[in-house]
C-alpha cells in the first residue's frame, strides 16, 4: 500500500475526526510542530499521527532527524523537535542531564527482550559476565543498569560492559563471545528466528517490567508551557495512532517502510502485533517514571532525587485528561 493511500485512509477514518471534546477547545495556540524522527518500529505512532495531527489544526507538521552524537531528551531540549517519544530510562538521563524537557505521559510496554547464552539462567548469574552495548549511557545501557540493580548487581562494578554495533552484538552472542544482549526491535525478531541465544527477559511479559511503559512521552520545556492547548492536541493525535498500530499493524508497517522508517515489513508487522499499543491506558507513568528513576539513582546513573526529578519535569494532566476521553 502506498503512503498516499494509507494517509489517505486515515484521513477519512473515524480516528481523523475530532472528538467532542476536541471540538469544544480553543484551537492550538501554535499550528507549527516538529517532531523527532527516530528510524525505528516501535515509534510507530508518532510516524502515523502525520494525518491526525492536521486533524488536530496543525497545518505545518515536521519531522527531524537527530545530529550524530545527540539523541532526543538533546533534540527536544534543543528546540528543534517539540514532542517525542523514548525510552524511558533515557528519558530520565536527560533530566538529570540538565535537558529542558517534561515528560507527558506514556505509549507502551515491552519493546526490549534480554538473550543470554545458554549457561546464563537469572540476571544473577550475569555477574562477572560480558554483556554488549551499543554505547555507555544509552537506552540499553540504561536499562540494563536497571534490570542488574533491581536484583542486587551493582551494573559500575559486577559487569564487564563491551561496546558494539548491535549486528556485531548478535554475531558475537551466536558465537558465544559475549554473555547477553539486549535486543531492541527488529532485534529479537531477527535473533528468535535465527535462533540466536535464549530469552532470559521479554519486557512485554515479565515482571515487574511489564508493568512500566516501556517508551514515554516527552515535550519541550518551553513548548509544553507555552502551549498547553496544542500539547494535549498532539498527544491526542499520538495516542489516537496508538489505537490504530494495534488494529492495523499490517498497514501501519507498509506505511513505516514506505516513509522509510524500517526496511523490512515481516518483522514491523511481527513487532507492532506483539508490543501491547491499545493497553496504554492501563499504565501509570508516574509510577514508570518512579520505578525507573529510583532504580538509576541506586545504580549511580543518575545524581539527582528521583523525588526532584518527577515533582520538576513530568506534566500529567493532558495524559490522564486523554485517558478519560478517549475511551477504548
Amino acid at each position: 500500500m502506498r503512503r498516499r493511500d494509507f494517509v489517505r485512509g486515515l484521513a477519512a477514518s473515524a480516528l481523523a475526526r475530532p472528538s467532542p471534546a476536541a471540538a469544544a477547545e480553543a484551537p492550538p495556540e501554535t499550528t507549527k510542530i516538529a517532531l523527532a524522527r527516530d528510524p525505528t518500529i516501535c515509534p510507530a505512532p508518532v510516524y502515523v499521527a502525520e494525518s491526525l495531527l492536521k486533524a488536530e489544526g496543525f497545518t505545518d507538521v515536521r519531522y527531524v532527524s537527530m545530529e550524530s552524537n545527540q539523541n532526543i531528551p538533546q533534540l527536544l531540549s534543543s528546540g528543534k523537535a517539540d514532542l517525542s517519544t523514548d525510552a524511558a530510562p533515557i528519558l530520565i538521563l536527560g533530566l538529570d542531564a540538565g535537558d529542558a524537557i517534561v515528560l507527558l505521559g506514556g505509549l507502551h510496554v515491552g519493546c526490549y527482550e534480554l538473550f543470554t547464552t545458554a549457561s546464563i539462567r537469572t540476571i544473577r548469574d550475569l555477574k562477572g559476565k560480558t554483556v554488549a552495548i551499543s554505547q555507555l549511557r544509552d537506552d540499553r545501557h540504561a536499562l540494563m543498569a536497571v534490570m542488574l540493580t533491581h536484583v542486587g548487581l551493582d551494573p559500575r562494578k559486577d559487569i564487564r560492559w563491551v561496546t558494539h554495533p548491535a549486528d556485531e552484538s548478535m554475531r558475537l552472542l551466536a558465537a558465544g563471545k559475549i554473555d547477553a544482549f539486549l535486543g531492541f526491535p527488529p532485534e529479537p525478531q531477527e535473533l528468535r528466528a535465527k535462533k540466536i541465544g535464549h530469552v532470559l527477559l521479554d519486557t512485554r511479559t515479565d515482571r515487574p517490567w511489564s508493568q512500566y511503559f516501556c517508551c514515554m512521552l516527552a515535550g519541550n520545556r518551553q513548548f509544553v508551557r507555552k502551549h498547553p492547548v496544542a500539547t494535549k492536541r498532539a498527544l491526542r493525535a499520538v495516542l489516537k495512532a496508538n489505537a490504530l498500530c494495534a488494529s492495523e499493524p499490517e498497514r501501519v508497517a507498509r506505511f513505516l517502510v514506505d516513509r522509510g522508517y524500517v526496511t523490512t515489513v515481516d518483522y514491523a508487522v511481527q513487532t507492532l502485533k506483539e508490543l501491547p499499543y491499545g493497553r496504554w491506558r492501563e499504565y501509570d507513568p508516574e509510577d514508570t517514571a518512579r520505578f525507573y528513576a529510583l532504580r538509576l539513582h541506586e545504580g549511580g546513573m543518575i545524581k539527582s532525587s528521583p523525588q526532584k526529578l518527577l515533582a520538576q519535569a513530568t506534566d500529567w494532566r493532558f495524559f490522564n485528561e486523554l485517558k478519560k476521553e478517549l475511551k477504548g
